[in-house]
């Protein structure tokens, strides 16, 4: 009699093994250890540590770090975020002052500050944001600012008060293409992300945003994503490999090659955009006083 093999169908398929075009140095030096000590002596929260950048000893040791407000447990739960998700506690008011005074004492020339989704808060927390820039502003007044802003579910409103505290450039990410944006994004809308955009351009913005690819998007699918981005009014544009954070997030479909995300780089820019910063390990805040 004919033995058939036992399957097990909720055996998961073994991660992929990262290439040696993403293998990152471990975090050491003086300048890392500073900044280390200054986000805990102020007890903030940076995405770098909450979305477990792989870039985190580079920006830790040149003296950069994107701040994180409103607390760092959000209302969404997108599936291929490493940050907690849940009901968040109540948001500090004196934050805004701890972000500034750390920026000024690590005499930060760009600063990258970027929050949670607070779904549950009526202004979305529009105004610790523009508190905190206002905050940067009067105690470094010669950094400059990009915030990084969540979806406001189309509360314009919010919006408004959340981009008009002077910060000079303005960034929503987009994440991946929108055939994947169920799957990826399962609390957002496409069509709504680039609305965002349009209107922070409108409002005078230099508008950015960012994508990931290895989720299974074609480059086709990629290209038509920098059509729609421009059509919005976005100026600059990041392109970086997803990682998957744990076992509970999505899976890795391919590791993209260096070379493609250079196609990615050209292609961006020969459509229109003003900077493109496209590679394995490019996230929306890495290198991002480039485009200054």
């Amino acid at each position: 009699m004919l033995e058939l093999p036992i399957v097990d169908n909720n055996k998961k398929e073994p991660r992929q093994r990262k290439p040696d075009w993403l293998r990152v140095k471990l975090p050491i030096g003086k300048e890392f250890k500073k900044v280390r000590a200054l986000v805990d002596e102020y007890n903030l929260h940076t995405i770098c540590q909450s979305g477990s950048c792989p870039n985190m000893g580079e920006c830790w040791g040149a003296g950069t770090a994107t701040f994180m407000i409103l607390g760092n447990v959000c209302t969404r739960s997108c599936s291929f975020c490493a940050v907690k998700t849940g009901r968040p506690p109540e948001y500090d008011t004196d934050e805004p002052r701890r972000v500034a005074e750390a920026i000024r004492l690590m005499e930060v020339k760009h600063a990258v500050i970027t929050s949670v989704n607070r779904d549950e808060l009526k202004d979305r927390g529009a105004e610790i944001w523009y508190q905190t820039v206002i905050a940067v502003k009067e105690a470094s007044p010669n950094t400059t600012i990009e915030t990084l802003i969540p979806d406001v579910r189309a509360n314009w409103e919010a919006l408004e008060r959340m981009i008009s505290g002077g910060q000079e450039v303005v960034s929503h990410n987009m994440e991946t293409v929108k055939a994947l944006y169920r799957k990826v994004r399962p609390q957002a809308k496409y069509q709504r992300s680039l609305e965002q955009i349009q209107r922070i351009k409108n409002y005078g913005k230099r508008t950015k945003t960012g994508i990931m690819v290895g989720l299974g998007e074609t480059q086709d699918q990629v290209f038509e994503t920098m059509d729609d981005l421009l059509e919005h009014g976005c100026d600059v544009l990041t392109i970086g490999q997803y990682l998957q954070p744990t076992k509970m997030h999505l899976n890795v479909e391919e590791f993209v090659h260096p070379d493609t995300f250079k196609r990615y780089e050209e292609e961006g820019l020969k459509r229109g955009f003003d900077f493109v910063e496209s590679g394995p390990l490019v996230r929306s805040s890495y290198h991002a006083e480039r485009h200054l």
